[in-house]
């Protein structure tokens, strides 16, 4: 079986949701569901072998292929990793949301639906080697992940959210299209290997730079780095089975996924490093000092998140300077992103699951209402515990593992001698270390101003208790997984991590095993990050302990000097700023509109033909005008005269009858029969429908137009008129190609089996244009029987109530 069909399984599935969620009551419809990740996650696993010996996995699709394009599902060691993760927390989440979300209640139909299609979009994004069919992939993420987030759009905080997020992503999937396409230009391929390939062609190119940062603007967004972060706060109105998917394990790693998977093509930049270890470092400090000012749990997580999601980005940079250094010390920055990306999905899916369940059985996730929860719900604390303290770094959890690594990290690149690393460089373990003490004060406080001190006086919306077994088990996985994980790294590494920094560095492993790092707990008492990492700890516990005492500094910033407000702003400018702008030229009159556009038109095809030297008269191929065509043309003249010039509405009807008969006739001239005829009929049927309709006509009226406004008509006119010739005589007199009618006439009774070209080409030729050209007719005419009918009925309605 072709397994790139799998990656549209979830979509599949998610057909035969509504009718499942109508007509089986008795059964939660996410039962159903389950059964499809679950599949996934294990078909999956069956390529863990092959991408531990260095292997990969191909199945193709045609989609397009005249265009090169085509849906390609390439599995190796990166695009595996991610599959698991999106399949393995998504069976997670589904068997969560089956004891969240109430099925009495919910419009499960449609939730279930949004997520099967968010999860195919998942799959599509990372097992793409089509860069054009990612993209579709990227925003099917984003259409999905709006529809999720505003999944009860009853709440005008969902459906702000949702739109939020959804202006920001697919801002920078636009952006991010632009920057595929120019780096298909400059390889002439669509496909991520070719375009790895040859990439060592890129770095001169006048494209190049652009495309790097038009494609970091597409991570940048999707990832929630600095400054676009903001929409992932108010993503958190989303119900929190769709928080722990797509803000812990899979929509904000899509960013992180496509700056590992082009790092081969673009990590030859200096531009590229600087940018994504800068902005990554930047989003970990910003999200983690920000986090500890939030009062809504599921809030502290999405800054929370935002840190995390810096932090990954930060050491996706760094490793990235494997291209230009052969110091281990950067090899072992992209092991620790991977292996850090794992661990926090691991780590934030269980916090995700249990914020929600402390809303669930407590009625609040307002931190300040909350507190003393440990001996009520002793299972969730446990998890929030292991999840917390692996999130600030602590042993014995696997956080404190990838953490280490990261400062590490962070230190190598203060040393590293290019790109004037070795300047501003020393700022880097700096703001990182700075950052981690934060992530330890904003740990601390998630779980022990939850689960810790004193119960609050103010009674809770709900009487507080532990939460069913069956919402624990997926937050209880994922916990005993952080745990395991510490234990087990290394096999870890060996299953998972070196066949996906293989995939990312090609050119330095040609195998997993020449991956030669080993993650160990314990560095000796000379590790620099050791004291880094105790610093943090106790400095991190001073803050935490005095938080009442500097946490009210954090109300000094106003809030119109923040992001969001500048986008609150932004937005709102732009709406009243084109409202007033289309109240200047939405004056109602159809004539006014057709200035506009024939204006346009008119200006934009001179200007072209200005730029593309394209006033060329060949007058020789000119065909002969005889006595005949000056009379009908003096005719025709006179016709569109009196059209201009007619006082009532029934002269220029038969004026105007007289320009279309007097276009006939110059058909006939020119022995075109076929074509006269036709327009003999239109012209006959246009002028019988003026006179059938010619009593609810109003009044001939030139609205009031003054001289000037005439004046103006009357240039546009003219210059509609130039245009089109200068476009006509141009076209006929500068051929680019042959002309497409010797194939008609060699072919038209071959090929098509007919004898009257017109006919041939309207009916074989063009055929699903004419096609489409009659279902809009039909379309209409269904539109206009329907229009008549109602106002028959509503005639009758209105003599009865007489």
């Amino acid at each position: 079986m072709e397994f790139v069909l799998l990656i549209f399984l979830p979509i599949a599935a998610a057909l035969f949701i509504p009718s499942l969620y109508r007509s089986v009551k008795g059964i939660h419809t996410g039962w159903f569901v389950l059964f499809i990740p679950v599949l996934l996650f294990l078909y999956y696993t069956m390529f863990i072998g092959t991408t531990m010996d260095g292997g990969h996995a191909v199945s193709e699709m045609q989609w397009i292929p005249s265009l090169g394009i085509s849906i390609v599902s390439y599995l190796d060691g990166l695009s595996l990793l991610f599959s698991l993760l999106i399949t393995g927390i998504g069976a997670l989440v589904v068997l969560y949301s089956i004891f969240y979300l109430d099925k009495t209640r919910e419009k499960l139909g449609n939730f279930y639906v949004y997520l099967l299609i968010f999860m195919s979009a998942m799959l599509g994004v990372v097992q793409s080697d089509n860069v054009i069919s990612l993209y579709l992939f990227w925003e099917l993420t984003s259409i999905s992940s709006f529809l999720l987030i505003g999944y009860w759009y009853t709440r005008d905080r969902s459906r702000f959210g949702a739109l939020k997020s959804m202006m920001i992503t697919v801002f920078g999937g636009l952006m991010m299209l632009g920057g595929f396409i120019l780096l298909g230009i400059m390889g002439g391929s669509f496909s991520i290997r070719e375009l790895i390939a040859q990439s060592s062609t890129f770095v001169g190119h006048e494209f190049f730079t652009l495309a790097l940062v038009l494609i970091l603007l597409g991570a940048f967004t999707k990832s929630a780095q600095f400054p676009f972060y903001i929409w992932l706060p108010d993503a958190m109105e989303a119900p929190t089975p769709v928080s722990a998917y797509l803000h812990s394990a899979t929509m904000v790693k899509a960013g992180l996924y496509v700056v590992a998977r082009f790092t081969p093509i673009f990590a030859a930049s200096e531009v590229w490093i600087w940018l994504v270890t800068g902005i990554g470092l930047l989003t970990l400090f910003w999200g983690s000092f920000f986090a500890v000012k939030q009062t809504d749990l599921k809030a502290i997580l999405a800054f929370s998140t935002v840190s995390q999601l810096g932090l990954i980005m930060s050491l996706l940079g760094a490793g990235a300077i494997t291209f230009h250094s052969n110091e281990k010390m950067f090899t072992f920055a992209m092991f620790a992103a991977i292996f850090h990306l794992i661990n926090h999905a691991t780590f934030k899916g269980s916090l995700f699951m249990i914020a929600g369940i402390v809303d669930h059985e407590t009625g609040t996730r307002d931190i300040r209402k909350l507190g003393g929860l440990m001996s009520i719900m002793p299972i969730s604390f446990t998890v929030a515990f292991i999840g917390s303290m692996s999130m600030a770094g602590v042993p014995p959890f696997n956080g404190f593992l990838s953490k280490e690594m990261f400062l590490t990290a962070m230190l190598a690149i203060g040393n590293f001698e290019l790109f004037n690393f070795d300047t501003w460089g020393i700022l880097f373990p700096i703001v990182a270390w700075i950052a981690s003490v934060f992530t330890f004060i904003y740990s601390c406080y998630f779980v022990f101003r939850t689960f810790a001190g004193k119960r609050k006086d103010e009674p809770l919306p709900v009487q507080p208790h532990e939460a069913p077994i069956g919402m624990l088990v997926s937050p209880m996985i994922l916990a005993s997984l952080v745990v395991t994980i510490f234990f087990i790294p290394n096999l870890v590494g060996k299953w998972l991590v070196k066949p996906a920094v293989t995939a990312i560095q090609p050119y330095q492993y040609s195998h997993p095993s020449e991956v030669a790092i080993h993650v160990s707990a314990w560095h000796g008492f000379d590790a620099p990050e050791l004291w880094m990492t105790v610093a943090v700890i106790l400095i991190g516990a001073l803050l935490y302990l005095s938080l009442a005492k500097w946490q009210k500094f954090y109300a000094v910033q106003p809030n119109y000097l923040t992001l969001n407000a500048l986008y609150d702003s932004t937005m709102l400018f732009s709406e009243k700023g084109m409202n007033r702008i289309s109240r200047l030229y939405m004056t109602g009159l159809i004539r006014s509109y057709l200035i506009y556009t024939f204006a346009f038109l008119s200006i934009l095809t001179i200007v072209v033909l200005f730029m593309k030297d394209a006033f060329v008269v060949d007058m020789d191929s000119f065909s002969d005008i005889s006595t005949y065509g000056v009379i009908n043309a003096i005719i025709l003249l006179l016709a569109v005269a009196f059209v201009l010039l007619s006082k009532t509405r029934l002269s220029a009807i038969i004026s105007l009858g007289a320009v279309g008969y007097s276009v006939a006739l110059f058909f006939v001239i020119f022995k075109a029969p076929d074509l006269a005829l036709t327009q003999l009929v239109i012209e006959t049927i246009s002028v019988a429908l003026f006179l059938l309709a010619f009593q609810h006509l109003p009044k001939l009226s030139d609205h009031g137009e003054t001289k000037p406004n005439k004046l103006l008509n009357a240039i546009i006119a003219l210059g509609v008129g130039v245009t089109v010739t200068l476009v006509a005589l141009s076209a006929h007199s500068t051929k680019l190609v042959d002309s497409i009618s010797q194939y008609y006439k060699d072919t038209v009774k071959t090929e098509a089996g007919g004898g009257n070209i017109v006919n041939v080409i309207l009916v074989d030729y063009r055929g699903f244009d004419t096609l489409f050209e009659i279902a809009v007719l039909a379309i209409a005419g269904f539109g206009i029987f329907s229009m008549i009918k109602l106002r028959l009925a509503r005639k009758e309605n209105t003599d009865e109530n007489k």
